[in-house]
């Protein structure tokens, strides 16, 4: 049986261009799916191409057959004691299934004969054998359209009237994502008679509303389509070509301009614009150098959110007078368009210049009292009580990492977080809110701030993604980490947790930020302390908490802070640690994406180390030591021990000497003695590896000890003093990580 290829393509009206790729992608891929399923078109020799332009949505699919070939199949029909009787013969429930399968009963006994018995579980079943018709191309192909419009990721549908029903209002409507005019279907050279959205197919279609050459557009067969429409109709109807081509003519236009000149790329737009135009056409424009006092990035999101421009830049990154539209018509001479896109762009750099302008006569700091006034969270309070919080964490944190008692860090990140939010009420980040941050950098240089302030103000929303860059300075650290710190610790004491997919307020990616900064930046801090220090603000506003000083403050803080906060919001059953185990969860999923073995990262996380900056050197270590002969007989030994100090509890490390009897014990304790302060040395010193390694020299006397000494001796005083022996050296052995999270 030949094939031939298939094409089928949706007119429509324009499309949402954001979403065009996604659409033309699920379409094509689809409809493949289904000619597959049904044997239409094969895995191994089709292939599939998608088409998606601003006005169709189509496909290319090689090799279809015209009709399926015809499939053996075998039903399991029921067990054999449910289909013949005593004597053999077909009972009634046999033939009325046999006859709904459309077999011939009129000889019940050459029936049974023709059916197969085999065994089926516990019971003999009756099977029947049957040859089914393969699919004709136009029902198959009708179905799988089908099944490919109903599939499409529309995020929303309209509703409107069939054409051929405008004199019947109401009558007859279809849902789609906007309204469809036409429907191509050609398997080779021939129509297939199907229909969708109240179409029928043909071959005829539409090209660029105003530079096709024809119209309507006839594809002579499926492989002439892209030609055909690029000849007749003036449409690149392939995206992924479309998108080639706006590129190209970007850097050839930013060429022609001469070597200082770059395009200002950005994927999602370059995405957007392919998505708009169906014959691209890049022009230059340019626009009054004047508008070059205001902060480029204003400049720079004005084009590309508002007009879809590609801004140039200088070969040092900055922004020149010059942008480039992508046009979708071609016309000889291009002055009205390109004069046309200037005028459009004009008004909305004067806008931006007049917020700039009227924004610097105000001072950041006379717009604290502003942010009074705007809503943080309803349980939580107003934008300027949460500054007041991250200025107040912000000061703690500066002090615990100010050098010789020199507070200036901390006075500078106590005035950046109160300067921080100030822009949110600038008319500049009111109506680009994306400049948050970027804005009150600009302006705090404006008020003659110092630069690690200004940086800090806009620093402090990094990291904003994963691979965002670090503040770039220790105040701007200080600040980011108080704002996110403040965040957790405010959603968690209301019991807003994320749940699922669900992270309205981003905790996930906060979490992932303190990590980061506290690892990267491998800050001298408390995991622990920092999280006190983040809820007791919250403790002294809502709960009447007094003031205590930080180096005061007892290791369980953070729980008790915690906790008195989810009293206080009526949060039922909350331990005060999920916020812990929160940010812990999150840095060891951190840890395996980096390529570290559960085992690994569960070992050195167990032990909760306070210090997040010391896991790297910790992992490394565990590493290392599970690669020595001796690991998995001391990873062994270590879970021994830890049972058998989970049994006895509260055991005390402190061994006699005196009580020691069995040689294997006193060879251990010597051994101890040897190697413990070593490896405790090393350990305190911050050489993790060189601390595991000294103590594998316990295997030996280890393995001695648990073949030759009871430990649970009858004895009372043997076997606290063994006990005491094992709690001693399990303190030796897991400071660096919980080893018998290593055992098999």
């Amino acid at each position: 049986m030949t094939t031939q290829n298939l094409l089928v393509e949706l007119f429509v009206e324009e499309l949402p261009p954001k979403a065009l790729k996604k659409l033309g992608d699920a379409f094509a891929g689809v409809l493949f799916e289904q000619l597959k399923a049904q044997g239409l078109a094969s895995a191994d020799v089709s292939v599939v191409t998608a088409y998606a332009s601003p006005r169709r949505l189509a496909a290319h699919v090689t090799h279809v057959w015209r009709k399926a070939a015809d499939k053996a199949v075998q039903q399991k029909l029921m067990p054999v004691s449910v289909g013949l009787d005593a004597s053999g013969k077909a009972t009634p429930a046999l033939l009325k299934k046999l006859q709904a399968l459309g077999a011939d009963v009129s000889d019940p006994a050459a029936a049974v004969a023709a059916l197969k018995r085999a065994p089926d579980g516990k019971a003999e079943a009756l099977f029947y054998d049957s040859l089914v018709t393969g699919a004709a191309l136009d029902t198959g192909l009708q179905k799988a359209l089908e099944e490919a419009i109903a599939k499409l990721p529309i995020p929303k549908v309209m509703s409107y009237q069939l054409e051929t029903d405008c004199a019947l209002p109401g009558w007859s409507s279809v849902n789609f994502v906007r309204p469809a005019h036409g429907l191509v279907a050609l398997h080779g050279s021939t129509v297939v008679p199907i229909t969708a959205l109240g179409l029928k197919a043909g071959n005829t279609t539409q090209g660029h509303r105003f530079e096709a050459k024809v119209s309507p557009v006839v594809i002579q067969d499926a492989d002439a389509y892209a030609q055909t429409l690029l000849g007749d109709g003036a449409v690149i109807a392939s995206f992924n070509d479309r998108r080639f081509a706006i590129v190209q003519q970007l850097a050839q236009a930013a060429e022609r301009l001469g070597p200082g000149y770059e395009v200002l790329m950005d994927e999602d737009l370059l995405s957007e614009v392919t998505g708009l135009v169906e014959h691209p056409n890049v022009l230059v424009c340019e626009f009054e150098a004047q508008f070059l006092d205001v902060p480029q990035e204003c400049l720079i999101l004005t084009m590309k959110a508002n007009q879809k421009y590609f801004p140039l830049v200088d070969a040092k990154g900055k922004l020149t007078n010059k942008f480039l539209v992508v046009s979708n018509i071609s016309p000889d001479d291009a002055s009205a368009v390109i004069q046309g896109n200037e005028r459009v762009v004009r008004p909305r750099l004067a806008d931006a210049k007049f917020f700039f302008d009227q924004d610097r006569k105000k001072t950041l700091a006379s717009r604290v009292a502003g942010l009074d006034k705007v809503v943080y969270h309803n349980k939580l309070g107003s934008q300027g009580e949460r500054v007041a919080r991250v200025s107040r964490i912000a000061t703690e944190i500066g002090m615990m990492l100010a050098v010789e008692g020199d507070s200036t860090i901390a006075m500078h990140a106590q005035r950046a977080a109160e300067l921080a939010k100030t822009d949110l009420v600038t008319d500049m980040v009111g109506e680009f809110p994306e400049l948050q941050g970027i804005m009150g950098r600009y302006y705090a240089l404006n008020d003659g701030l110092p630069a690690d302030i200004a940086d800090a103000i806009e620093d402090h929303y990094k990291p904003r993604f994963s691979g965002d860059e670090l503040p770039r300075n220790q105040v701007g650290v200080i600040v980011a980490l108080a704002d996110k710190l403040e965040t957790l610790a405010g959603m968690f004491g209301i019991g807003n947790l994320p749940t699922g997919d669900k992270d309205p307020f981003a905790l996930r990616r906060h979490a992932l930020g303190v990590i980061r900064m506290l690892v990267e930046k491998d800050l001298p801090l408390s995991l622990h302390r920092l999280l006190a220090v983040a809820t007791r603000p919250f403790v002294e506003q809502f709960c009447g908490g007094a003031f205590v000083p930080v180096q005061l403050m007892p290791p369980d803080a953070d729980e008790n802070y915690l906790q008195a906060l989810n009293k206080h919001f009526g949060v039922a059953n909350s331990t005060g640690q999920e916020l812990v185990g929160f940010i812990y969860d999150r840095l060891a999923g951190s840890l395996r994406e980096q390529g570290y073995s559960p085992q690994e990262v569960e070992a050195v996380l167990a032990l909760h180390p306070q210090r997040l900056g010391d896991v790297a050197k910790r992992l490394a270590a565990v590493r290392a030591f599970a690669a020595l002969p001796e690991a998995p007989a001391l990873a062994a030994a270590n879970k021994r021990i830890a049972n058998i100090l989970k049994k006895a509890q509260d055991v005390d490390a402190h061994v006699s000497e005196v009580l020691l009897k069995e040689a294997a014990e006193i060879a251990l304790y010597a051994a101890m003695k040897d190697v413990a302060p070593r490896a405790k040395a090393q350990f305190e010193a911050g050489d993790y590896t060189a601390s595991l390694q000294t103590l594998a020299a316990l295997r030996a006397p280890v393995d001695a000890f648990f073949d030759g000494v009871m430990v649970n001796a009858d004895e009372m005083d043997l076997r606290l003093n063994r006990q005491g022996l094992l709690k001693s050296l399990h303190d030796a052995m897991n400071r660096v990580a919980d080893l018998s999270r290593l055992a098999a």
